[in-house]
């Protein structure tokens, strides 16, 4: 499918290039305008570019755009007319306008703000004064809104006359005189109801909703929880404002699973795309949590150091230390990431805490039972170490298996109740503290079972 809609755009090109206006306008009618932006990324040719999107049939270069790299919408914003620009930001969704101009330079949004009518301004500016990454900077105020005193008669009419300017019309939401938010009904229910029927007797009253100031991750959470297409979203007073709709929520998603599983590989979050990103950004994210993890694994160090004399009285103990600290480590990883998931999807509360270190302190003594039978079972078949080091082998990897689960389950909901990001204590912060941990279990293990 993905070679299909390559070579679609591939033609569209060589329409473009050969001057065949009318087939070329007739393709790109065709293709997707996701299919399109996305082709268009792969032109390195800036005059290419900008040719090829004036263009474009006018109906559906306002889509092209929105799905766009902020790069390229940059340069189409910098190279448009005065007249361009304004017929480009009309066509728009203000939802996408904003998301657009939160990712351009002061002298794009003034060009942009320009060229924008009066009340388009006055409403971008609105969106742009709303915290970041809040439901406010989401919202598109392109809705179907109706009165409750309507007939459904009423309703559908409005519906067919003002729809083909709505981003979504298959959930209309219900107000009163003082614009209060007061039910929602879906078009299904407008088309099987009788026509006489009054709006507010049909309407559902139980509304999930969202506050323009509420974070974006706690909705996507109620998009999840209640299986919604969209949700209203009012101000402080209960006056609706905007909705937000699937397709922006699986942005957010996407957004906030790609910073989590940035965190838990100890790497601080970019919002700049990898292929864009040079050497040394990466590095810059990268480094410093190496740097604190390097110097932490000086502890580890250290303990060696201390029981030197443990090691040089049982030399064979070394070779086993690399297996303990690993399977200790992902052990606790295994804890941490399946506690940071559930914690994520709402699963698991801060109250539950006692609940969920005793589960897992369970599920480790089963493992490190497992396991350590197993090690116990193989060192005594398949090296020279005797029984009582592979007891003591066995042993320790039986407790610091339980410890790393413990450690796994505590930190993330400490980190929580601190109210920092619980993704920062996943893997590699733990599998420093367990490794730690792990040895000096270890050397105090042997030292009481061989009196060293």
């Amino acid at each position: 499918m993905e070679d299909e809609f390559r070579k679609d755009f591939l033609e569209l090109v060589r329409l473009m290039e050969n001057n065949r206006l009318q087939e070329f306008k007739r393709k790109a009618n065709e293709c997707l305008p996701v299919d399109i932006a996305e082709g268009l990324e792969e032109i390195e040719d800036t005059g290419r570019v900008l040719r090829l999107f004036r263009m474009l049939p006018k109906d559906i270069s306002s889509d092209v755009f929105a799905y766009m790299n902020s790069d390229q919408q940059q340069l189409i914003a910098e190279s448009a007319t005065n007249a361009e620009l304004k017929a480009l930001v009309d066509d728009m969704f203000l939802d996408d306008t904003v998301d657009f101009l939160e990712e351009m330079p002061a002298n794009v949004v003034k060009k942009v703000l320009q060229n924008a009518d009066e009340s388009t301004r006055k409403l971008i500016n609105q969106f742009l004064n709303y915290p970041e990454n809040s439901a406010g900077t989401l919202m598109t105020i392109e809705y179907v809104d109706l009165r409750d005193y309507f007939t459904v008669r009423k309703a559908m009419d409005y519906i067919r006359r003002t729809g083909i300017d709505k981003e979504t019309v298959y959930t209309c939401y219900v107000i009163d005189e003082q614009r209060h938010l007061v039910g929602q009904v879906s078009l299904r229910k407008l088309i099987i109801a009788p026509e006489n029927a009054y709006i507010r007797d049909i309407m559902d009253t139980n509304i999930v909703s969202a506050t323009t100031t509420d974070d974006q991750e706690v909705v996507a959470d109620d998009f999840q929880r209640y299986d919604l297409t969209s949700i209203a979203v009012t101000d402080k007073e209960n006056r609706l404002v905007g909705i937000i709709t699937i397709d922006d929520i699986v942005d957010v998603i996407t957004e906030e699973n790609t910073e989590d599983i940035k965190k838990m590989a100890a790497i601080i979050p970019s919002d700049e795309e990898y292929m864009d990103a040079g050497v040394l950004h990466l590095v810059a994210h990268r480094l410093p949590w190496l740097m604190i993890m390097m110097l932490s694994a000086t502890l580890s160090s250290s303990i060696i150091t201390h029981f030197e004399s443990v090691l040089a009285g049982a030399v064979v103990l070394t070779a086993f230390i690399p297996m303990l600290t690993g399977s200790a480590g992902n052990s606790g990883s295994q804890t941490s990431v399946t506690v940071i998931r559930n914690m994520a999807l709402g699963e698991v509360e801060l109250s539950d805490w006692l609940s969920v270190l005793w589960k897992e302190v369970r599920v480790a003594v089963v493992s490190g039972a497992a396991l350590a039978g197993v090690n116990m079972l193989r060192m005594m078949v398949f090296s020279d170490a005797g029984f009582m080091i592979s007891a003591v082998v066995s042993i320790t990897l039986l407790v610091a298996i339980v410890l790393a689960a413990s450690v796994g389950c505590i930190l993330p909901m400490g980190a929580k109740k601190l109210g920092l990001d619980p993704a920062v204590m996943a893997s590699p912060m733990i599998t420093t503290i367990v490794d730690a941990a792990a040895l000096l279990l270890y050397f105090l293990i042997a030292t009481i079972m061989l009196g060293l």
